[in-house]
């Protein structure tokens, strides 16, 4: 057995180092067999939260969610994986109308069945049903109905991403799937339990939520697992490095462990049966992480730049947004993983420029997430939760990379850019 087959980042599940922490395989097991509420599992980026869901879910429909997203791309996307088309056109500013088409075998059967046809008698029935979209509760009957008859769950991932308007259209649609006994999972990144019940009081005792976290004992557990499996034993103290700058997210822990055993050691495959490797060169962990931090460098400086520089095409706000970012990388880890508040970012960024105002900087704490995005809409690295006016790190990566590699953020050489121009400090 190779060691990357059991340490590393993949997209299916790592059976040789996967561990079952706190028994959520079972919690979630539980809640989809009683088929009584929704289901939200939130978490840190690379916490486990999607090889969580694919290890209880069988064929689950799978929605990844992007910045741009409506919740009508939601169920466009959901039914196109039924062979379901959803054709939509803006038919008012509030409005929308369009078509739902079957698109092939599957999707002609389901729709004869959800229209009371029968799967015998597909051949027979329009497959298309013209339908105003998403808009009243008729339509998303309609919809739930073919989830429904799909006999499948809809995941919706990396929900986080959604503007947050869409977020919380999404919370009342949730009601209303409730109604319709169809039963979602949602998975992405927030700081605040509980927080589609916050968009949506009516979603109490409607949904259930599951939270994944990782102690530094849970971490070294994994790799207790995967060495197991490989014949190898790990120090005791190279499991607590490991796990420490691993930040609870187990994938970078998967990552830093490839990178240790197999390229800092030299280890590529299993010891042979009857012998034990023991790992114990702690030298090599720090070699591990600076080489991870190296590897991240591009990303995490056109990240810096880009949200430093802010929306360039306007003359307001420019050096607002430079001075946020100072104020929000020198924050420390705690304040960056439970949430960095909107008050102690502009306590620091007024020091350094007495300009700033808070309102002023909230407003542009709001328009971060677009500015990290790629032309995918993917790539966030800070999240701002308004309601609670906290910023936090989505992406524990950034904080590996900011202790281990050698670092010149943009944001100084922006500052020194804009001067004291007017209007660079003022509201968008």
């Amino acid at each position: 057995m190779n060691v990357h087959d059991v340490f590393g980042i993949q997209p299916a599940v790592q059976e040789h180092s996967y561990i079952d922490r706190g028994k959520l395989d079972q919690a979630l097991r539980k809640l989809l067999d009683r088929k009584q509420t929704h289901v939200a599992i939130r978490g840190a980026s690379k916490s486990g939260k999607s090889w969580l869901r694919q290890r209880v879910l069988e064929n689950p429909i799978v929605v990844q969610c992007r910045f741009n997203y409506t919740t009508v791309d939601i169920y466009k996307d959901a039914l196109s994986r039924l062979d379901i088309q959803l054709e939509t056109e803006r038919t008012s500013s509030s409005a929308f109308g369009g078509k739902i088409t079957a698109s092939g075998e599957a999707g002609m059967k389901l729709l004869a069945k959800v229209q009371g046809g029968g799967e015998a008698n597909y051949s027979e029935v329009n497959t298309t049903k013209n339908q105003s979209v998403g808009k009243d509760a008729t339509d998303l009957e309609f919809v739930a109905a073919l989830i429904r008859g799909s006999g499948r769950t809809l995941v919706i991932e990396d929900f986080h991403y959604l503007p947050e308007l869409e977020q919380k259209k999404f919370s009342f649609d949730l009601k209303t799937l409730w109604d319709y006994r169809t039963f979602v999972v949602v998975v992405g990144v927030w700081i605040s339990s509980n927080m589609l019940i916050t968009l949506n009081t009516d979603l109490s005792d409607r949904i259930e939520e599951l939270s994944v976290t990782w102690s530094d004992e849970e971490l070294g557990n994994v790799l207790d697992k995967g060495c197991l499996a490989l014949n190898l034993r790990m120090k005791r103290e190279i499991k607590s490095q490991l796990a420490e700058i691993s930040y609870g997210s187990v994938g970078l822990l998967q990552k830093l462990a490839l990178r240790y055993i197999d390229d800092e050691l030299g280890i590529t495959q299993a010891a042979p049966e009857g012998t034990e490797i023991v790992l114990d060169d702690a030298s090599k962990v720090q070699d591990s992480a600076m080489h991870v931090a190296d590897q991240l460098n591009q990303l995490y400086q056109n990240f810096a730049r880009r949200v430093s520089e802010g929306i360039r095409t306007r003359s307001n706000a420019t050096g607002i947004y430079a001075h946020a970012m100072a104020a929000i990388m020198a924050a420390d880890d705690k304040s960056l993983t439970e949430g960095y508040s909107a008050k102690s970012i502009h306590a620091v960024a007024h020091t350094r420029q007495s300009r700033i105002q808070l309102p002023n900087l909230k407003t542009v704490l709001l328009k971060f997430p677009q500015l990290q995005v790629d032309q995918d809409g993917r790539g966030l690295v800070l999240a701002y939760d308004s309601h609670n006016e906290l910023i936090s790190v989505v992406d524990r990566q950034l904080l590996l990379y900011r202790r281990f590699a050698t670092i010149r953020w943009p944001w100084e050489e922006i500052i020194a850019e804009v001067g004291e121009a007017e209007g660079v400090y003022e509201a968008e």
